[in-house]
């Protein structure tokens, strides 16, 4: 009988595989646990993000994927388990705590505050704004350099990101996909080391999904790790270094994007029993039915509004 074969990468101390550990990891997850009442949504017994990579996070609906942002950015806290950021430990460390630190998030649906102005929007990502402070408020010296420093910081963003002419413009003026732009760029406001990304594609028409695509690589050109949530199995594929899959609130495979699409586990949590089904269209096929059943409920929304 031949010895399994034995897959190895350069990310990886070790054999590839569910919980391997990483040469560089940037952030690490042991025994992480939420439980809804009766329901288990994550049991993450051990995963390592690694650091200055794009890792996509990947799964079928109700996987657990969005529970685990929330627990590893402070939105929620596990009913057991820890991690830690840069070797510091961030259980139960406030969300806003977590992001000072330099671990900050974007959600699936869009924070931005639409009766402020998009450059008003861009100030309140950062940090270290002694303005903030009642008694320093009162001493323009105190806080003007400051203030100058971050509004040029916004400018530059906004420009990256092709939002300056909107610098003015009510955030509530935006399209759904110029506001996953503003969001991503307002998350950059803090200089942060990691940034995770709830689904950045979700609503945003083809137009701006290239824009988004190269926005995201050129995070790892500058050296800033990403994590992101995806559906969208041709993102992934196209700037993704690494892939975690969750199944059922776990970890159930992990590897490259070339290789880990052809993992059993990955085929059995999304198909289950339909093996004869490309992996591939069908995650597509998923993602294109979410998306569509998004827009109507939008619809719906606007028509009743």
């Amino acid at each position: 009988m031949s010895e399994p074969t034995v897959v190895t990468h350069p990310l990886v101390v070790g054999p590839v595989g569910p919980g391997c550990k990483k040469v560089d990891p940037i952030v690490i997850a042991d025994g992480v646990v939420r439980r809804f009442g009766g329901n288990t949504a994550v049991h993450v017994e051990h995963v390592e993000v690694p650091r200055g990579k794009i890792t996509a996070l990947i799964g079928p609906n109700g996987a657990g994927k969005t529970t685990f942002f929330n627990l590893l950015t402070g939105f929620d806290k596990p009913n057991e388990g820890d991690w830690s950021f840069n070797g510091q430990n961030l259980g139960n460390v406030p969300a806003f705590k977590v992001a000072r630190r330099g671990m900050v998030r974007t959600f699936q649906l869009t924070k931005s505050l639409g009766r402020l102005t998009v450059l008003q929007n861009m100030l309140l990502g950062a940090t270290k704004q002694p303005g903030e402070n009642v008694f320093t408020a009162l001493f323009k010296p105190l806080w003007k350099s400051r203030e100058e420093e971050i509004t040029t910081r916004a400018d530059d963003l906004l420009a990256r990101f092709k939002l300056d002419a909107k610098r003015e413009d009510y955030a509530a003026s935006l399209s759904g996909g110029q506001r996953k732009l503003l969001e991503m760029a307002r998350a950059l406001m803090s200089e942060p080391e990691l940034v995770m990304l709830d689904e950045p594609m979700a609503g945003v028409n083809p137009a701006l999904t290239q824009s988004l695509l190269g926005h995201i690589k050129e995070l790892k050109n500058d050296g800033t790790s990403v994590l992101f949530v995806e559906h969208d199995m041709h993102m992934v594929r196209h700037i993704s270094d690494w892939v975690i899959v969750m199944a059922e609130g776990k970890v159930v495979a992990e590897g490259p994007p070339e290789t880990v699409m052809d993992d059993q586990a990955v085929i059995d949590a999304y198909l289950g029993a339909h093996h004869d089904t490309d992996l591939g269209d069908m995650i597509e096929q998923k993602s294109v039915a979410e998306r569509a059943r998004r827009v109507e409920a939008k619809e719906a929304s606007l028509a009743d509004d």
